[in-house]
């Protein structure tokens, strides 16, 4: 077995290098050349680039109910800080900058977190289902995601997904940020809501863009290797011209190989290959 991490001795080291990146990030923005979105606005801009909606509670295998409801709590509190944000030309969307802390002294709740060891509970737990949801909008259109995390695990079995596997995103107040920049000659908003049960969001824009996309994912399996099962997957971003919706190009943007953290006994049968 390696050496172990420095965070990894305890808790309370954990706790140090944590403090340790969040000052180090405080700093990097300091010195960024980044212009950082800062606008809201009460009006909605014309044209819906991508709309999308994601269930707030799902029953999560061997997850406490609390926390998924604890994290509606924390959602709402980020669409307050979202909704509206307009991002001009030449400026990046910086999920952190935006949201700010997600502490019990700004209101939020224990959620479920994610973290290198598993899964665990903490303040602001939830709010990945934002990230992820702003980065599916995002993937939909031109603009240039410049900084992801992907969770690199299986965590769960699918409970109602509507979006291919892996396309999310992790993010841990302020060093795991996710951010994309508007390279496009146009403003660009971002509409987050609740309604119903779900999350929802919209990208608009000005004017409609010539191109749209489509996410397509491929060769979906499970395949056990040695003792443990892992989920593979290709996705592909597809561009497509508005006005005669030829499909101009694809690109491969995730290769998913990733381990299954959950029982083996919740994968489909019909999707496990052999090795």
């Amino acid at each position: 077995m390696g050496r172990k991490l420095f965070c990894e001795i305890s808790p309370t080291t954990y706790k140090i290098s944590l403090k340790k990146e969040i000052l180090l990030r405080h700093i990097r923005n300091v010195l960024s050349k980044d212009k950082i979105a800062r606008t809201h606005s009460d009006e909605e801009l014309p044209n819906i680039v991508k709309s999308h909606s994601s269930i707030l509670v799902r029953k999560l295998y061997g997850v406490d109910m609390s926390l998924q409801e604890n994290k509606v709590t924390n959602i709402m509190l980020a669409c307050e800080k979202i909704n509206g944000l307009v991002i001009h030309p030449g400026e990046t969307f910086s999920y952190w900058s935006t949201v700010g802390p997600a502490d019990k002294k700004h209101g939020y709740k224990v959620g479920l977190v994610i973290r290198r060891d598993g899964m665990s509970s903490d303040y602001g737990g939830g709010l990945c289902q934002m990230a992820n949801m702003i980065h599916w909008l995002v993937l939909n259109s031109p603009l240039e995601v410049t900084e992801l995390h992907h969770h690199s695990d299986a965590l769960f079995p699918d409970d109602r997904r509507r979006v291919p596997f892996g396309t999310g995103t992790s993010v841990s107040y302020n060093n795991v940020d996710y951010r994309f920049r508007n390279d496009t000659d146009q403003d660009v908003q971002i509409l987050v809501w609740c309604e119903d049960g779900e999350l929802c969001g919209e990208l608009r824009s000005e004017r409609s863009f010539p191109l749209r996309y489509k996410l397509v994912e491929e060769d979906h399996h499970f395949r056990k290797e040695g003792d443990k099962y892992f989920r593979i997957s290709r996705v592909y971003r597809i561009a497509i011209d508005r006005s005669t919706n030829e499909e101009l190009y694809r690109e491969l943007i995730l290769d998913n190989h990733s381990q299954v953290m959950y029982d083996y006994d919740l994968i489909p049968k019909d999707q496990i290959r052999d090795e």
